[in-house]
């Protein structure tokens, strides 16, 4: 019996990783034009690789680096005009937060205030 069970899992793995790769109709949209410049481009960023200079080459390397542990650190950083939205979303969702209160004293007179301003619902 387990032998069966295990045989009919075996079959239906591969019937369903079959049927996935089957499944696989990705379309490149990408026109033949689009394609020539996309190659300009890569061999033109090719050549002007070729043509640094080992310290260049280094410090590119260097800057690589530093932004990929940057973003396994903290993520993706937004720039330019995303920053600012980000920026400006964080600080209209903080405005409406409570501000911290100093000592014991005045968080008891705030939850004395709370519980007169409760309409018990």
């Amino acid at each position: 019996m387990n032998k069966l069970f295990a045989a009919a899992v075996a079959i239906a793995f591969a019937l369903g990783s079959a049927a996935a790769m089957a499944d696989d109709t990705t379309v490149t949209k990408t026109t033949p034009e689009e394609q020539a410049k996309m190659k300009a481009d890569r061999d033109a960023a090719k050549a002007a690789k070729a043509k640094m200079t080992p310290e260049e080459k280094k410090a590119a390397k260097q800057a690589k680096q530093k932004e990929e542990s940057q973003v396994e650190k903290v993520g993706n950083i937004p720039s330019g005009p995303q920053k600012a939205e980000a920026m400006a979303k964080t600080t209209a969702a903080t405005k409406s937060d409570p501000k911290a209160l100093p000592d014991a004293k005045s968080k008891q007179e705030a939850l004395k205030q709370q519980e007169k301003n409760a309409t018990g619902q």
